[in-house]
């Protein structure tokens, strides 16, 4: 036989058996699965990692599966698959190890707080250990490392490399606990009390349509708050898709439209129609959200208008964008 029979997978070998198409390749699930420092031993390499092609030869199938490799890769996957492993694996973490994760995740925390703070980008162009500028997270880790004893000994290079507390996945998984967090305390300062929405969409560098959100209400120290609560994609520009993404993020916040006393858009048709527009629709939930022209997209319209007619008025517009 010159190839895979993919009869094999109804033969004895069903649980175990697995065959790569682009290789034209068989494996072994479990020894691929788990393999560890014996594997070499009853052809465990090839079916964990070379991978079988001697189709002539299916005898090998049982001297694998009859090999110690085999049987011991098996029982690992089985404690998985009825959690003794995982449970056993965390019951044996040492409280140093766990220390050492909370100091990791602890300094990364950290790390995404100030780059929120200060609205710097987090990831570099090179990223590389051996590159110059890694990115600001990167490098204000690298940073914080060298200046803080408590966590020099435990972070990047000192660290397991699959448990550093430094990917782009851990990165954003950061970001969205702090967004999370954020919006708790912004819906504690609002306190079921009424607010206005200030709502303005565009579309993004991948052309997906998105729309920024921010409530603006008095606290409980009578000063006036503008919050951004979101930025959301939605389907299209249209009104009752841009009230629908809206009645949603309110309704996760236990927020409704019948407590918004103001509206706020920029001149586009889909928000300011009379009929159909988003702040009829609006207005027909809540007869008080009285609608307003952004004012600050009534000075770009001025500014442009102006400039068109007036050189130097373009030029203090150009020369103050530079600075």
């Amino acid at each position: 036989m010159r190839r895979f029979n993919p009869k094999w997978f109804d033969d004895e070998y069903h649980d175990w058996l697995e065959y790569s198409v682009s290789k034209d390749a068989a494996y072994c699930l479990y020894c691929y699965l788990f393999k560890d420092n014996n594997i070499h031993q009853g052809g465990g390499d090839v079916f964990s990692s070379i991978g079988f092609k001697n189709w002539h030869k299916k005898n090998s199938f049982d001297k694998h599966r009859s090999s110690g490799i085999h049987n011991e890769s098996k029982k690992k996957c089985q404690d998985l698959r009825q959690q003794r492993f995982i449970q056993s694996s965390f019951e044996r973490q040492s409280s140093q190890l766990k220390h050492e994760y909370w100091i990791r995740l602890t300094a990364s925390v950290n790390v995404v707080r100030l780059l929120i703070t200060q609205g710097l980008a987090f990831r570099g162009h090179d990223e590389s250990n051996s590159s110059l500028s890694r990115g600001n997270f990167l490098q204000t880790l690298s940073w914080y490392a060298k200046v803080c004893d408590n966590i020099h000994d435990y972070v990047l290079e000192h660290a397991p490399q699959n448990d550093q507390m430094t990917s782009p996945m851990i990165q954003k998984d950061i970001v969205t606990a702090c967004k999370i967090e954020t919006t708790k305390t912004i819906i504690k300062e609002l306190n079921g009390d009424y607010f206005a929405l200030l709502v303005d969409e565009s579309f993004d560098t991948s052309r997906k349509e998105q729309m920024a959100i921010v409530l603006r209400y008095v606290d409980r120290m009578r000063f006036v708050m503008e919050r951004l609560i979101d930025v959301v994609h939605v389907q299209n520009t249209s009104a009752s898709s841009l009230k629908s993404a809206i009645v949603n993020l309110l309704a996760q916040h236990s927020l409704s439209l019948s407590y918004v006393r103001g509206q706020c858009y920029d001149g586009a048709s889909n928000m300011q129609v009379e009929i159909n527009g988003l702040k009829m629709l609006i207005k027909q939930e809540s007869r008080s959200a009285h609608s307003f022209h952004c004012f600050a997209h009534q000075l770009q319209l001025t500014l442009v208008a102006v400039s068109k007619k007036c050189l130097q008025v373009g030029e203090l517009v150009v020369l103050v964008s530079n600075i």
